[in-house]
């Protein structure tokens, strides 16, 4: 999963950084409003934990400007502001939680995972398709009720082809996605390549060909012919 980690705070930022890695979550960091607009412009995330005081702004501001654009990214406030008007505000204007500073780590993973469910899972720790069935909790895949091995990256792909069904996502979307903005200083996406085929190998084994390559575009997670 990829996360923005929108706090001004370096050592707490750093410190949910190295937490939610742990999980080998994707963490991009923003620390002031402009940082954080910027990498929303540009960037696709799954989850953005959002402080309410930037160095540069409000980020209330920024919750506002990502429902206006119509982003449906699931947001969580992390803010030491704990009066009720501002949690009201926040929870209002789109925000999917609220967590107040102080907080340990094992809360927000715990809420990071509540969010995903009720939003992006539909309120299922499984996703499916077909004959296909992922448990996000376990982090382990199934095909017809029998586990298939794959490393991290490859349950990653499995999760964002899933998630993403029927759409056409390009290399650059899928590399970006997994491995985050430092993708830009890559010269070419071979590497891609390899972990999709490798996971379409593991899968065809056992179920159908889902994973279709859409010629000088990228690829396509579906059943629908083409």
């Amino acid at each position: 999963m990829k996360i923005l980690i929108a706090e001004d705070e370096i050592i707490l930022q750093e410190s949910i950084v190295k937490f939610l890695k742990r999980d080998a979550h994707v963490c991009e960091t923003a620390s002031d409003y402009h940082e954080a607009v910027s990498k929303i412009s540009i960037y696709e995330y799954d989850l953005i934990l959002l402080d309410i005081n930037l160095i540069t702004g409000s980020g209330l501001d920024l919750l506002k400007l990502i429902k206006r654009e119509g982003k449906k990214i699931p947001v969580i406030i992390i803010s030491a502001n704990n009066s009720i008007d501002d949690k009201v505000e926040g929870l209002d204007l789109g925000a999917d939680d609220y967590l107040t500073k102080p907080f340990h780590l094992t809360e927000l993973n715990s809420r990071i995972k509540a969010v995903m469910r009720r939003g992006k899972y539909d309120g299922d720790t499984n996703i499916t398709f077909n004959e296909i069935k992922v448990n996000t909790e376990g982090m382990q895949a199934y095909v017809n009720n029998k586990s298939i091995p794959l490393t991290k990256k490859e349950y990653d792909l499995l999760v964002y082809f899933i998630t993403n069904k029927n759409r056409v996502l390009s290399k650059e979307v899928i590399a970006e996605h997994l491995w985050g903005d430092n993708i830009d200083a890559v010269d070419n996406f071979d590497f891609i390549y390899v972990h999709i085929n490798h996971l379409r190998k593991k899968l065809t084994k056992v179920a159908a060909n889902y994973i279709r390559t859409v010629y000088r575009i990228g690829y396509k997670f579906t059943d629908e012919d083409m």
